[in-house]
Parts: structure tokens; sequence; C-alpha cells
């Protein structure tokens, strides 16, 4: 029988729509501005009393909380508005102190029936619902003094490989001074330095009647070790921007020493700030001989005990910009445990190292750049003032059993959350200099919420005057088509969602592209059916030939269009990727709205029956 699909045809269409429908629902749930609290390491977990505390302190200062929730030892607060969440925030640092992560955040409202079936509201891009800025200030003169440390490390070694004694080598603003008990000694070492290091400014002086040579930096040296330190920065922040999986991100210089980093739509905000604003570095170093001299040793304390102490030499093997690849894994013991891999200069420095340390012990050194902010009273107002520092704690210390090569695996890790991040920073690449942040404030949209909501208004206008011409023109037949549209924009919405993709205003632009074609195709269909019916045949047969022979021709420029989007996102980047995102996906749903749904749609009204004429 004409224009009758068989039930099974029916049965999926509505599954497919039923389907659409829940997972495009949670996008009408609008999000709460909200504070979440984390513990910079796994060993600070939020409790029920600081959270206690941070209510009483903010009902104190007259801030309305709207709820406030624990889990997996992370708190979230919810508030109102974004004013109440950004005085909150301000007061909220004091309460919890520096062990803690207090980060803006834009929290889901979405019911948990609808969560539990992985379903959650569509992404949008910085230019639309805003998200997370940060701006974050590169300590350069660290960056200086580390690369100093570093040459430091190597001339010590030529000096002995050269068999030359020296007594001590410091570094003071940009220069090395190696200090010699004898002048003929002190001349060679200045010509081999010389030779070996001829980017440098190595020269002869004498002080306090010792002999010196100083090894100093030129302001062109300096100036491309600050160059390459915010290059390695921005490639390694972008790194772990994406191991955390946050879409079409953006980080960026800005100025001399800073970078922006902007994360849209992003829902963890306290673990992004701590991924990304962490220096941390591992160094693996020798446990010192006995008596060794003060000069060449330093004591450090365990991270995991810090009664516990060793004393390791200062000279380093390797550090962690060493490593090629990082991953978390248990050992035999069901202990959380770092496999290795280093790259091929790390991997013949620690077997150069290990093959005459054998039996010895070899620590592993994690070292950290943090800020401490302390609050200090100036004129009767509290000032923050914020303090920086480095942390160093062993992570292990243990015995050499082999020569090592480039493969091994790092244990004495507090838990499985720690072992993942570490290995997430170690993979991510290191920072070439610590980074600290300057400022942090939620992203409205870019455009003003004025120009954003007339935009929407002239969408909708569109949108409206389409039905309304649908309806008009092609009565019966245009209603069924507008029921489609809608149905379409549903789907749409569904399989962005459960993309996780960015819509953006660019984005906006390929779903009123879609309307169109979706439209476009109806039109055809319908326009094919009249040309059918003047041709003389029946009702029934005309509708039957309108939707075949107008497939071809539908099909052929969906195809073309689809093309076309998918060069744009093989090519494009941020805006046009959007674009082409959004475009795909509504060829692909415009193709099964304005075919199967609007013929079953048809096939509904008309299907089975004896009809002489067409509401067309």
């Amino acid at each position: 029988m004409l224009n009758k699909y068989p039930l099974w045809k029916n049965l999926l269409i509505i599954t497919v729509l039923l389907i659409g429908g829940l997972y495009a629902a949670p996008n009408i749930y609008p999000e709460d501005y909200a504070i979440q609290i984390t513990g910079t390491r796994e060993v600070h977990e939020v409790d029920a009393a600081l959270m206690e505390r941070i209510s009483q302190t903010l009902a104190q200062q007259g801030i309305v909380v709207k709820s406030s929730e624990l889990e997996n030892g992370s708190g979230l607060i919810r508030f109102v508005d974004s004013d109440a969440q950004l005085a909150a925030k301000a007061s909220m640092h004091q309460v919890v102190g520096d062990d803690y992560v207090v980060a803006l955040n834009l929290a889901p409202t979405t019911p948990d029936w609808l969560t539990s079936i992985g379903a959650g509201p569509m992404k949008l891009g910085l230019d639309l619902r805003g998200g997370v800025h940060f701006l974050l200030e590169v300590d350069l003169p660290k960056a200086v003094d580390q690369k100093l440390e570093n040459y430091a490390s190597e001339i010590k070694g030529k000096l002995r490989e050269e068999k030359l004694r020296y007594r001590t080598l410091d570094i003071e603003s940009s220069t090395m001074w190696v200090k010699f008990g004898d002048a003929s000694v002190r001349e060679e070492a200045l010509d081999v330095l010389a030779k070996e290091y001829p980017s440098f400014l190595v020269s002869a002086a004498d002080r306090d009647e010792s002999f010196y040579v100083t090894v100093a930096l030129s302001e062109q040296a300096i100036r491309d070790i600050e160059t390459y330190a915010i290059k390695q920065n921005l490639t390694t922040l972008r790194n772990r921007v994406n191991e955390l999986g946050v879409a079409e991100p953006l980080v960026q210089r800005q100025g001399r020493n800073r970078i922006v980093v902007q994360l849209p739509g992003i829902q963890d905000t306290a673990a992004a700030k701590r991924i990304i604003g962490k220096t941390a570095t591992l160094e693996f170093r020798l446990e010192a001989k006995s008596g060794t001299s003060s000069a060449r040793s330093e004591l450090h304390s365990f991270r995991s005990d810090p009664e516990r102490r060793a004393t390791l030499e200062k000279d380093i093997i390797i550090k962690g910009d060493n490593v090629a690849n990082a991953q978390a894994s248990f050992d035999e013991n069901g202990q959380p445990q770092v496999n290795i891999t280093l790259d091929s200069k790390g991997g013949d420095l620690m077997a150069r190292t290990t093959k005459g340390a054998v039996q010895r012990r070899m620590a592993v050194l994690f070292v950290e750049d943090k800020e401490r902010t302390v609050y200090k009273k100036v004129d009767g107002e509290q000032v923050a003032e914020k303090i920086r520092y480095q942390e160093k704690g062993i992570i292990s210390l243990a015995t050499i059993q082999s020569v090592l090569g480039s493969q091994f695996r790092i244990t004495g890790l507090d838990g499985a959350g720690e072992s993942s991040e570490l290995a997430l920073l170690l993979r991510a690449g290191a920072l070439a200099a610590p980074i600290y942040f300057v400022e942090e404030r939620t992203v409205g949209p870019s455009l003003g919420a004025q120009n954003i909501a007339t935009g929407v208004l002239s969408v909708q206008i569109g949108f409206a005057l389409v039905l309304v011409f649908m309806f008009v023109y092609y009565r019966v037949f245009g209603l069924m088509a507008n029921i489609a549209l809608t149905l379409n924009l549903v789907l749409l919405v569904a399989v962005m969602s459960m993309l996780s993709a960015t819509l953006t205003l660019p984005g906006i632009a390929g779903i009123v592209l879609t309307v169109g074609m979706a439209v476009d195709a109806n039109v055809l269909i319908f326009s094919r059916i009249r040309e059918e019916l003047k041709n003389g045949l029946p009702p029934q047969s005309a509708i039957h030939a309108g939707f075949g022979r107008a497939f071809t021709t539908i099909l052929d420029a969906n195809v073309t269009t689809l093309i076309a989007a998918v060069i744009l996102f093989a090519m494009g980047t941020g805006p046009v990727k959007g674009f082409a995102i959004t475009l795909s996906v509504g060829i692909l749903t415009s193709m099964f709205t304005a075919i199967l749904v609007t013929r079953s749609l048809v096939n509904l009204v008309y299907g089975g029956r004896q009809i002489k004429k067409l509401s067309i």
C-alpha cells in the first residue's frame, strides 16, 4: 500500500526522537554560579567541619548561599548570582588557607535522573556563555637562575673531567663565580671553559686574595632564555589543558611575562587551576656519602613523613624535562606508582651515573614552586600579600641494584590521585619557569549580554517567519514540515550535547544555515508533489513520487555541503571548526527529519486513505 511505513520503521523514528528529547533536555536547566574547594594534595580533603566554617563566615558577611555540597573530598557552594560568588571567594581563602584551591565555577543543575543516563548540557563557548579566565605570570628571573644551575652542573662535570680542581662555584646576578686555589689551574680552566662555552662571557677575576673565573650570561643570552621559557610554558600549558579535555581553550602570551588561559564551559575549575598552576618537577639525585661537605650536599625531608630526612648530593642526575612519557599504575602490592620513560639524553645520563653507583641509594626529589598568602593590616584594612617559595620533598629513596636505563618506576606516592596527577604533569612537559596566578575571574559573553539577547531574538524571529511562510504557502504539508523542523533542532542540540561539542556564535550561524537547508529539502519535496499533481497523478501516487524523485536531489545537495563542512573542520581552527561541526551535525539531522519524519507525518495524515485533494 502506498504511503504506509511498516511498524518497525515508525517505532525506530519514535525511538530516535525520544532519545533526542532526553539528551536535549539538560539544556533547559540553567547553571548556578558556584565556588569549588579542593585540596592541593590528596591528603588535604575537604570535610564537613571545613564546610561549616565556610558557611558561618559567609553568613556573618551577609552573603546568601543557595546550597552547598560535599563529595569525594571536594566542596561545592552555589550562589544566586555572580556578585555573591565573587564576594564569597574574596573571604573564603582566609578560611581555608593555602592547602586548598578556591576556584570559581559554573555548576550544572541537571536532575540526577538525566545525569544517570549520561545526559548533560551542551557546552557553550566564551562568546556565548563565558567561562573561566586565568592570567598567569611567568617568573623569568627564576628561569634564568634555573638555567644557570643546569650550566653550573655541566661546568662542574667538565672541570672534574679535565682534572682541574676548583674550590667553590657560586651564582650571583646571572654570573657564575668559580673559585680556584692556584692561578695556573685557573688559567687552564679559563681556556677550557672559553672553548667549551663560546656563547658565554668567560673571564678571569681576582677578589679576596683568591683566583676566580667568571662565566656570565650576555644580555642576548638572557633574552633567549626568557623567550624559551615563555614558549616552553605555553606549550606545556596547552598540553595540560588538552589532558584536561577542555573544548576550544585559549592559551596565549600577553605582554612580556604573562600568559592568558581561558577555559570555556569547564566544570571542574578547581582541578584545572591545580593542574595548570602547579610548577612541579622531579630531580633525581644520589644520596650523599658520609663526610661529604655541606657545599656539595643538602638535607631534605620526605613528603610522606617530614620527620624523616636524608642528605642528598646537590648535583642533579636528570630532571623532569628529560621525561618522554609517564603513566600511572600499581605495583605488585597494589601500591600506586608512576612508570617513567626517559628521552635519549636522560637515558644516557642515568646509565652513565648509575654505572658507578650500584648499591648506592638514589632519591626522587619532588620540587614545587608555591605561593603563600599572608594577610597584613595596613591603615586598618587587611591586605593580602603573596610570598613565593620553593618546596622540596623526597618521594622515594631506593638502592640502585643495577645500571638503570631509560625506563624505570617511581613509588612512595600518597595515593592513586597523586600518581595520576604526577604522571599527567610529567607527560604534559615540565615548565621552564614557575608561574603564578595574577588574576582569576569568570568571563561573560565577549559580545555583551545585550548583543547576544538581540542575536537570539533575531534567530527566533527568523525561525518564526519560516514557520509562518511554510504554513501559509504549503498549508497542512507546511505544518508537518514545521513540526519536523522543530524536531530537527531538538535532535541537533541532543547530538551536540552527546558529542560534548562546544557551541559558539559561528556555531549558531551553522544552526541557522541548517534550518534553511532543512526547509529547502521540504520545499523540493512539496514542489515535486505539486508538479506530479499537475501532471495528473492521483494524490497518493503524487506523494509517493514526490518523496521518491526529490530524494536524489536532496542527497546530492547535502553530501556536497557535508564535504565542504569536513574540509572546513580539517583545515580550520577555533570558530571555523565550531561552524563546521554544527553544520555537519545539522546536515545529518535535517536529512533524517526532512525525509523520514516528514514522510512519517504525511503517512499518518494521508496514508491508506481514499483522498481526492491534498492541502498543499
